[in-house]
């Protein structure tokens, strides 16, 4: 093994203390699991891996030949510092993975076999890991920490000896008596570097272990000073365990640690660990170890997991940087508060409101790329003024949902998972965020009225799924569209009296919240109303594939990219402009006494109802550019055909008739190419005209 070369590649992602690596341990047979590691490293910009080599694990049977492959596997990518730790039971004291050694030379050893199999793999290795963890060190049986001196003094005399560098796996939580001690036995004076672990806010609590990295680092440099002066000072392990689904705090955990003025830092980890899998204290013994990943069970990116790929550090400290304190606590005017403010309704909302001259406080978790955008475009127009607030948290954590709506006047409910095709992917997550955390905000408002005596009015963003897939509407079918045979139905749309039949896990989530706010509003008197909304369009959206289908049809025409179509493209939608649907939520918080515990349709209505393939025909004649398309199979619940009825709203709400949807398609494509332009390719001489596709 000692002539496998070892890539050198320039890290990318770096802190103040240079560049950041990763923790991930890894365990026989997981070959799938270590390229997909590697991927999600090549797409952060980490060049830097510390993973363990099990002592243990070698010497079973097929342990070699699993490190055989995963250390040169690893090396060609990154650069890897090994962790050797766990001593084999047969050899050990105590029978276990954490007991010394019965010949302590036997360590050393190992590390030189190591070092002489895998010459060239790495530079570094680390003495141990933990050894104050009594999972990984049994101190009860060496007390006077007696023996893992003189193992550990001899295994980094030998590193040092065959030409690497030394380092002491940390101890956890930091310990400077053991530090004086190891100092005192000469074993730090055979070091090139000591590993600190600290988990501010998941182990470490700041109320009593821990004073923050800068005072453990002083400390720890003035312990090790006096006994090695040139010891670099290694954040072998940190991380911050998203279990209260606080990513944002992820986020600001890692800056922090990023800060410090350490020589190397090593955040853990890549992925949360499979609910299926049980780490050392057992299955669940703690639901905080399950989830200190930059993504999550299934490989979604979480918040910093995204923003470290997307921009690297300045990504995530420019969204750690937008959060901004209640302008109730700022001004002492309560704000109007808006979950899911950042999205595409919300930060149209949100701005109609500050432009007015309210207050208000975005909640939003960023969870969506790309929606910090109308952050920054929100902190950008109002910021200054003092009247814009921002929260950057989860639905899903009630702490944070609770402290929002301590001081709101009024509330629009607008976050929640919003993509049929997620839902289907990940069914829990979608409940949890579109029911659960509905049901968490609805119940702060409860518990608000029973304190403040003050009914807090809420208009809840819901959906034209909770009809479900209106299979049993004879439709009538041409090359045009599909319509109702119903006269009714086709001059006016589907009413709010359409029974409910929740299609889907997305028409499930939404439908039952849309319910339960219904029914708070019955069960104790809050002035509650529900808009179940068809296709809203307008500057601001992201026109992704699976949310804002106008948006997303019209970006991929303009970039020139090829779309694809679900069903025959005759399907009918009615479509409503951003600002007409703004309109909507606002009179419906202005009149909430009045239409309390009502569920009201809001969409363009039969005047705005059109097909695809008339959306796709009015986009080449907008960018006179032929839109390029694939049909495929119907989706799960997909309906051929729905148009709101949108009377009862317009009456109720006094709202005007809706902008024509050909000036509200001009509009958007005004928008994306004056204010986004960066989302538009444009090659006009590889784009063919229209005319001269057809002339083809």
């Amino acid at each position: 093994m000692s002539d496998a070369p070892r890539a050198s590649r320039m890290p990318v992602l770096s802190g103040n203390g240079g560049p950041v690596g990763i923790v991930e341990w890894f365990h026989p047979g997981e070959h799938a699991r270590v390229t997909r590691c590697l991927e999600r490293m090549r797409a952060l910009g980490i060049r830097r891996l510390r993973t363990h080599v099990s002592w243990a694990e070698y010497v079973k049977q097929g342990g070699q030949d699993w490190y055989d492959w995963l250390l040169p596997t690893l090396s060609r990518e990154v650069e890897l510092l090994p962790c050797v730790h766990f001593t084999p039971p047969s050899l050990s004291r105590n029978g276990r993975t954490s007991g010394a050694p019965r010949v302590l030379k036997d360590y050393p050893d190992f590390i030189d076999h190591l070092i002489d199999r895998y010459a060239g793999h790495f530079d570094a290795v680390e003495i141990w890991n933990e050894p104050n963890n009594l999972l990984d060190w049994d101190w009860q049986e060496d007390h006077d920490w007696l023996l893992f001196c003189e193992m550990a003094g001899a295994a980094a005399h030998w590193v040092r000896h065959r030409g690497l560098r030394a380092v002491l796996g940390g101890p956890c939580p930091t310990d400077l008596n053991w530090l004086r001690l190891m100092g005192e036995r000469g074993v730090l004076a055979t070091l090139d570097a000591v590993g600190l672990h600290g988990f501010p806010g998941t182990w470490d609590t700041e109320a009593r272990s821990w004073q923050g990295w800068p005072a453990l680092i002083r400390s720890v440099r003035e312990v090790v000073r006096e006994f090695n002066p040139s010891l670099e000072l290694w954040i072998t392990e940190t991380g911050y365990s998203t279990w209260r689904r606080d990513e944002a705090e992820q986020v600001r955990r890692f800056l922090d640690a990023a800060a410090q003025p350490v020589d190397r830092l090593y955040w853990y980890g890549l992925q949360d660990v499979a609910s299926h899998v049980a780490v050392q204290e057992g299955l669940h013994f703690d639901e905080r170890h399950y989830h200190f990943g930059l993504h999550d069970e299934n490989g979604t990116p979480k918040l910093l997991g995204r923003l470290l790929a997307e921009g690297g550090i300045e990504a995530a400290r420019r969204v750690a940087d937008a959060a901004l304190p209640s302008p109730a606590i700022a001004g002492g005017f309560k704000p109007a508060l808006v979950t899911g403010g950042a999205g595409f309704i919300g930060s149209n909302l949100a701005h109609r409101l500050l432009s007015s001259g309210e207050n208000v406080l975005l909640f939003d978790s960023l969870a969506r790329p790309g929606v910090e955008e109308n952050l920054d475009w929100l902190r950008r127009r109002h910021g200054a003024r003092g009247r814009l607030g921002v929260a950057i948290a989860d639905l899903r954590d009630t702490a944070a949902v609770a402290e929002a709506v301590r001081d709101a006047d009024s509330v629009f409910h607008l976050a929640g998972q919003v993509a049929v095709t997620t839902s289907l992917r990940d069914p829990i997550a979608d409940f949890e965020v579109n029911l659960r955390g509905t049901v968490s905000l609805l119940d702060a408002l409860r518990r608000r009225r029973e304190r403040d005596h003050l009914p807090v009015p809420l208009v809840f963003a819901s959906t034209n799924k909770v009809y479900g897939d209106l299979a049993d509407i004879p439709l009538s079918h041409n090359e045009d569209a599909y319509l109702p045979v119903d006269a009714a139905l086709r001059a006016h749309g589907i009413g709010e009296t359409r029974p409910l039949s929740f299609h889907t896990p997305y028409g499930c989530s939404k439908g039952a919240a849309d319910q339960y706010v219904l029914d708070y509003a019955r069960s104790f008197g809050l002035p509650l109303t529900v808009l179940r909304m068809s296709c809203i369009y307008g500057p601001r959206q992201l026109g992704t594939e699976d949310q804002g289908w106008l948006a997303h049809f019209l970006l991929s025409a303009l970039q020139d990219r090829p779309l694809s179509i679900y069903g025959d493209g005759r399907q009918v939608r009615d479509v409503l402009e951003v600002e007409d649907a703004v309109s909507a939520y606002l009179a419906a918080r202005d009149r909430a006494p009045a239409v309390a515990g009502e569920a009201f349709n809001l969409g363009g209505g039969p005047e705005n109802a059109i097909t695809l393939l008339m959306l796709l025909d009015e986009i080449e004649n907008l960018t006179g550019r032929r839109v390029r398309r694939s049909f495929h199979p119907w989706r799960t619940g997909d309906q051929r055909y729905f148009v709101a009825d949108a009377r009862r709203a317009r009456e109720a709400l006094g709202l005007d008739r809706p902008l024509p949807w050909r000036t509200g398609l001009a509009r958007l494509k005004n928008w994306i190419e004056t204010e986004r332009p960066h989302l538009v390719r444009r090659h006009e001489a590889a784009h063919p005209t229209i005319e001269a596709a057809l002339g083809d």
